[in-house]
């Protein structure tokens, strides 16, 4: 798997792609069905399959302020996509000179830059400044650069359409199972894990603490997680998402504590599943109250994680 500069030719054994063209944050059931589809019209036709995306969204570069609400990092959408079967992934900068491009533009760099063969997108992709461009004038414009252009429709999941839209609902109202179901995997926060003031050690529950960056925020609480480590071990713990409010001054951050582990996790990349939402954030009148409740949100984890 080789990640591409979207703003330079890319390898030889890469050009003449089939390349599946979309922003892909999330990776969710609707992208997997593009991409899936061509990597399998790459394997029929015995060509390379790479997955175009790009960084930062669009939707960053136009609403600067926005709050944040990538479900997926690079990295995270890399592993993935190589999972997938891809070959490459291609990132195009969204930037003023990208946002500028016309619909032809655009079209001709994926001819100059991959030599693209084919290309497939979801029904509602759109390209170009202004967003000119949707599926019927990539397939015209396709036919007149010398690539076959293809849709794949919308994937629906108890009769409503998958969308990164709805997952980020579903995060945001503490049903992480909810959005599991459409991503096809739990909801993932990766970041390095930083040093802190100690507290969860010195209440029995020492804790890896990263920040949140510019993933989107779910809801805060208290979740049952489970830690993926750079080496491959998975550990079930129990995580407060939020400012922790017992606590001044109140700072953001991903809190995990894990169960029959001993370690030293600082400086390394962790990678946690969001997996149950147990409880809203709340604020303690003691510490002595703050651990009753951590006892018994350690607890509720465990019997949750045990079943799978």
């Amino acid at each position: 798997m080789q990640r591409l500069d979207g703003g330079s030719a890319v390898p030889l054994p890469l050009r003449g792609a089939i390349v599946a063209l979309g922003n892909f944050d999330g990776f969710h059931l609707g992208h997997q069905a593009v991409v899936g589809r061509a990597v399998e019209r790459a394997r029929a036709e015995g060509r390379p399959a790479i997955v175009a995306t790009f960084d930062p969204h669009p939707r960053r570069f136009f609403q600067p302020d926005a709050p944040p609400f990538r479900l997926t990092t690079l990295d995270q959408r890399e592993r993935l996509f190589g999972a997938a079967g891809a070959a490459g992934m291609l990132v195009f900068h969204f930037d003023a000179t990208l946002a500028r491009l016309t619909a032809r533009q655009f079209a001709e760099q994926l001819v100059e830059t991959v030599g693209a063969a084919g290309v497939v997108t979801g029904e509602d992709f759109t390209f170009g400044k202004g967003r000119e461009g949707n599926v019927e004038m990539l397939a015209a414009l396709g036919a007149e650069l010398g690539f076959t252009a293809e849709t794949v429709p919308a994937v629906d999941l108890d009769g409503a359409v998958v969308s990164s839209s709805r997952i980020r609902e579903f995060l945001a109202a503490g049903d992480p199972r909810a959005a599991a179901a459409l991503l096809t995997r739990p909801f993932a926060i990766a970041a390095i894990v930083e040093g802190g003031a100690k507290l969860g050690r010195q209440l029995g529950y020492p804790t890896a603490n990263m920040r949140l960056g510019k993933y989107l925020r779910p809801k805060y609480g208290i979740y049952a997680v489970r830690g993926r480590l750079p080496d491959g071990r998975v550990l079930d713990g129990v995580a407060n998402l939020g400012i922790r409010p017992s606590f001044d001054p109140p700072i953001e951050l991903l809190e995990s504590f894990f169960f029959d582990f001993s370690g030293d996790l600082y400086d390394q990349m962790l990678e946690v599943d969001l997996i149950a939402y147990l409880r809203p954030e709340a604020k303690f009148d003691s510490l002595d109250a703050l651990t009753v409740q951590m006892d018994k949100d350690a607890a509720r984890a465990r019997e949750i994680l045990a079943q799978g």
